[in-house]
């Protein structure tokens, strides 16, 4: 399976700096690192038939750079060695060896099956963070109802033992055998149904980052190459839905404003977790929560993207994230999750051997 990964960054318009680099060159022949364009001098946006900026093709928005800002960077860029530096030693972990026998060597090879993102094309700035407000790179604190419900959805889901959505409330569940007691047990994208990569907001996840935009009349397509989820965006002025109307993607309705798209989306469904560091907080997202999306094409290769998440009810304020999708080969592969899913049943039945094993060493222990 082929896996488009790319993207390093956040804030390109802010960030981009002066070091080697395969831009310009075709994204079908090369691979690292990539400085994104900026608002290219005299660039203009090509058009589709019906006259809107053009969006369409293949892009990527793989990156280094976390969601959040670490505890222990307290600046909002990191020189052109520290930024080296850090991808060096991220890709050092990302290739770490597993040790035979152990559950993390169940997992993919990353490099064997080409998951490494030096292996593909990634942008490359200096920012520390994805996020660019607040300040300090970080989500902001949960409000008083914020915390209310993540407590009152961590209780409900260790009780009924259904739709849990990351690996951090994986971990807490009670029982013999917490996440292999049942299939229902795993996260959503352990049961190959979504990942949080579609978005909204879409927050660069650990691999197969690769995107199709496919523009109509009136629409955009966004598929994605994790989990071949398609956000279907209408762009003529439709209302919106009731709130009674979810999707795993919400109800997005975007509109023109100049040469970028504005994409505003509601009716999320409040199981659906996001990767890059937003978990454990996105699990106490309200059903109101509101998601803003930006994308203007800079330059022939790149798309700025940029989003800010409005949940009031959940945040003590909103925050807002940037970072590029740059321009790769396709078209994309499917992404055959688990293979099929067999990974599943070889889980719970391994499982349930083990539970047949200590029943067995119990019963013989209480002769």
């Amino acid at each position: 399976m082929r896996r488009l990964l790319g993207s390093l960054g956040a804030a390109i318009l802010l960030a981009v700096v002066s070091i080697p680099t395969t831009h310009g060159q075709s994204p079908a022949k090369s691979a690292g690192a990539v400085v994104p364009g900026g608002a290219a001098k005299g660039y203009v946006q090509p058009k589709t038939p019906d006259g809107q900026p053009d969006l369409t093709g293949f892009w990527t928005n793989a990156t280094f750079t976390p969601l959040q800002r670490p505890n222990n960077v307290k600046k909002d860029f990191y020189t052109v060695e520290e930024v080296i530096a850090a991808e060096k030693a991220a890709a050092a972990r990302e290739d770490e060896q597993t040790i035979p026998g152990t559950e993390e060597d169940l997992h993919y090879d990353g490099t064997q099956f080409g998951l490494g993102k030096t292996q593909s094309r990634y942008a490359r700035n200096l920012r520390t963070s994805l996020i660019t407000d607040p300040p300090d790179g970080r989500i902001p604190p949960l409000n008083d109802q914020g915390k209310q419900r993540l407590a009152q959805r961590e209780a409900d889901r260790k009780a009924k033992r259904i739709f849990i959505t990351n690996r951090v409330e994986l971990n807490s569940i009670v029982g013999p055998n917490g996440r292999y007691d049942s299939a229902q047990n795993n996260s959503l994208d352990d049961r190959c149904i979504i990942t949080g990569q579609p978005g909204p907001p879409m927050v660069p996840g650990g691999y197969n980052s690769g995107f199709q935009f496919v523009q109509s009349p009136g629409w955009l397509m966004i598929l994605t190459e994790n989990m071949h989820i398609a956000r279907m965006i209408p762009t003529d002025g439709r209302p919106g839905l009731p709130q009674s109307v979810r999707g795993w993607t919400g109800i997005s309705r975007g509109h023109w404003e100049g040469n970028t798209l504005v994409v505003q989306t509601t009716n999320l469904n409040t199981e659906l977790s996001v990767p890059g560091g937003a978990a454990p907080f996105w699990m106490a997202i309200s059903e109101n929560m509101k998601v803003t999306e930006w994308f203007t094409r800079v330059d022939a290769n790149t798309i700025n993207y940029k989003f800010t998440v409005d949940d009031p009810a959940t945040w003590t304020k909103p925050w807002t994230a940037e970072l590029p999708f740059i321009a790769d080969e396709g078209p994309m592969f499917e992404h055959a999750c688990h293979e099929g899913n067999r990974s599943m049943t070889n889980a719970l039945t391994a499982a349930r051997m083990a539970d047949k094993r200590a029943a067995e060493a119990a019963k013989k222990g209480s002769n």
